[in-house]
C-alpha cells in the first residue's frame, strides 16, 4: 500500500493543538478521545502511513497529568458486542485497555457504565470490575436526550448520574468502541464539577470524520461505513457555517448534542467558548495527508471490506439489512463496486473451477495468488503457504509441509481430540507445523521468515472462515473479506 499520510507531522501538530486547548481552561480538562487509542487499525487502513498507536504516543508525554476514564455502554455488555477488528467483546476489550494503559505508565482512574438500566450482564460485569480493584460508576439514560435540555441539565438528568471522582487535571475519557457514551460522560462531569465549584472544560479528540476534507471524500465515507450499525451520518456542520461562513464536516451525534454542550457551558461560564461542534475538536489529520490519491484508494478498499463484513454479520444472524443497505449506498456515492477489489473475483472464480472453497491474496507487486481446498489443506491454509513460498522465491511445486508431516497431526485431531473426520488444520496449526519443519528444512525456514511481509496484503475467501482462521489473518495484518456463505449447510458452525 502506497503511503499518503505523514505520521511524524501529525504527532507534532496534534500535540501542539492539544496543549493549546488545555491552556484555554483552568483547573481541569475533560478530553474525549474518539476512535481507538490503541490499535487504531481503521485509521491505519484508510490513512496509509498512520501508526495505529499514534494517539497513545502523545498521551505518554503527559502521563503525570493524565487520568483515564473508560466508558462502556451497559447495553453493549448485555448483547456481547464484538470489536470487529480484534474479534473480542467490548467488555473483554475494556480489560485489555486497562492493562495496555498501565503498561504505558498511564493511570486508569475508573470505569463508567453508561445507559445503565439494571441489565443483568452489566451488574455482573460491575461486580467483576470491582473484584479486580477498579472503581465503577453508573450513568443512566435521560428521557428526551438530547433535546430536553431543561431535564438534562438538572438534578434529575446529569445530576442523577454518579459523580466520577478524579484526581488529575487532564481526564481522558475513552471507550472500547463507538456509541459508548464518552461525550455524555464528559458533559455529566462538567455539570457535577460546576455544582462543586470546580473550573472545568471540555474538548474532543476525534479522528473521523475529518472536518477539513469534502463531505463525500472516501475517508469520510469509510467512517460512515465503519459505524453503519450505529446509523451515524456525516453532515455539514450548520453551526460552523452560520458562525464563520465556512463549510466543514461533522457528524450527526455531535451536531445534535451541541445545544446541550452550549447550555452546560453557559451555566458554568455565562457563555460558551465554542460556536460549533467542530470548534470543540482538535483534529489535525486533514493537514497531514500528502497524497490524496493514495488515501482515496485505501479508503475505497475499506468501504468494500466493510460491506462484506456487514453481509457476513447478516448471514450469521448478528445484524439485519440496515448496515448492508447503508454501505451499498456509500459505495455508490464513492463510485465504486465490489469489482474494484481484485481478490474477490479471483477467489470466486477459483471456487467455481474447483467446486469447493477457495481463497485469494494480492501480493505487494499486484500478483494475485489463490488456494483451493484439498484432502490435506483448507483453502486458506493452501493460500497462506502459497503466499509464503512466493515471497521467499520458492518454486510452487515445493511441498513445505509434505503429507507425511500433516497426516499425523490430522489423525491426532480426529482420534485423540475428538475432531470431525474433515478436521483440516487451522492457520495457527499450519504456522506451528511450518515452524517445526523450519528446524531441519531450509525452504520451510525461508518461507517462515516471510510471515511479517503479509501485513497489509488483501485477501478474500469464498466462504466464511472459522473464528480461528479469521483471527490468525487479523493477527498477521492481512485485510480479509469473505463471501457471506458457509462451507456447509449445517446450523452449527465452529
Amino acid at each position: 500500500m502506497k503511503n499518503g499520510f505523514d505520521n511524524d507531522k501529525y504527532l507534532k501538530m496534534q500535540s501542539e493543538k492539544i496543549r493549546e486547548r488545555i491552556g484555554q481552561f483552568g483547573g481541569k480538562l475533560y478530553l474525549e478521545f474518539g476512535g481507538k487509542l490503541f490499535d487504531d487499525y481503521h485509521a491505519s487502513r484508510v490513512l496509509p502511513g498512520f501508526h495505529p498507536d499514534s494517539k497513545i504516543t502523545m498521551l505518554k508525554e503527559l502521563r503525570d497529568q493524565v487520568e483515564v476514564v473508560i466508558a462502556i455502554n451497559a447495553g453493549d455488555i448485555e448483547k456481547n458486542k464484538v470489536r470487529g477488528d480484534l474479534g473480542i467483546t467490548y467488555d473483554a476489550d475494556l480489560l485489555r485497555l486497562v492493562d495496555a494503559f498501565r503498561e504505558e505508565g498511564l493511570m486508569v482512574g475508573s470505569v463508567v457504565l453508561t445507559r445503565f438500566k439494571e441489565q443483568g450482564a452489566a451488574i455482573a460485569y460491575e461486580k467483576k470490575l470491582k473484584t479486580l480493584g477498579l472503581r465503577v460508576y453508573r450513568h443512566y439514560p435521560i428521557e428526551g436526550y438530547p433535546a430536553n435540555i431543561p431535564l438534562i441539565v438538572s438534578d434529575d438528568g446529569y445530576g442523577r448520574n454518579d459523580y466520577i471522582e478524579t484526581s488529575r487535571p487532564l481526564v481522558v475519557v475513552t471507550a472500547p468502541g463507538p456509541g459508548s457514551g464518552k461525550m455524555a460522560t464528559c458533559l455529566s462531569q462538567l455539570y457535577h464539577e460546576n455544582k462543586r465549584g470546580t473550573p472545568a472544560g471540555y474538548a474532543k479528540f476525534e479522528t473521523f470524520p475529518i472536518w477539513n476534507i469534502p463531505l463525500n471524500h472516501p475517508v469520510n465515507l469509510a467512517y460512515e461505513a465503519a459505524t453503519a450499525d450505529l446509523d451515524d451520518v456525516n453532515m455539514i456542520d450548520p453551526f460552523h457555517l452560520d458562525a464563520y461562513g465556512e463549510t466543514v464536516v461533522n457528524y450527526n451525534r455531535d451536531v445534535e448534542v451541541f445545544p446541550v454542550l452550549n447550555a452546560i457551558f453557559e451555566k458554568i461560564y455565562g457563555s460558551s467558548p465554542y460556536k460549533s461542534p467542530t470548534d470543540m475538536g482538535v483534529n489535525m489529520v486533514g493537514r497531514c495527508i500528502f497524497d490524496d490519491a493514495a488515501v482515496r484508494e485505501a479508503a475505497n478498499q475499506e468501504i468494500i471490506r466493510r460491506y462484506y463484513a456487514a453481509e457476513c454479520e447478516k448471514r450469521k444472524g448478528n445484524a439485519g439489512d440496515g448496515p448492508v443497505r447503508k454501505i451499498d449506498l456509500l459505495m455508490k456515492k464513492a463510485g465504486i463496486s465490489v469489482s474494484d477489489r481484485a481478490v474477490i473475483a479471483a477467489a470466486n472464480v477459483r471456487s467455481n473451477q474447483t467446486g469447493g472453497p477457495a481463497a485469494a491474496m494480492q501480493m505487494e507487486d499486484g500478483t494475485i495468488l489463490t488456494g483451493k481446498t484439498s484432502e490435506l489443506l483448507g483453502a486458506s491454509s493452501a493460500l497462506l503457504l502459497n503466499a509464503l513460498k512466493y515471497l521467499a522465491g520458492i518454486e510452487d511445486s515445493v511441498k513445505l509441509l509434505p503429507p507425511t508431516f500433516i497426516e499425523p497431526v490430522m489423525d491426532m485431531k480426529i482420534h485423540a481430540l475428538g475432531g470431525d473426520e474433515n478436521s483440516l488444520l487451522h492457520l495457527n496449526e499450519i504456522l506451528i507445523a511450518l515452524s517445526i519443519a523450519a528446524v531441519s528444512d531450509p525452504s520451510a525456514k525461508r518461507a517462515l521468515d516471510q510471515v511479517g511481509r503479509l501485513k497489509g496484503l488483501e485477501a478474500h475467501s469464498s466462504v466464511i472462515l472459522s473464528q480461528i482462521d479469521e483471527g490468525v489473518f487479523k493477527k498477521l495484518g492481512v485485510n480479509l473479506t469473505c463471501e457471506p456463505n458457509y462451507e456447509s449447510k449445517k446450523l452449527f458452525h465452529k
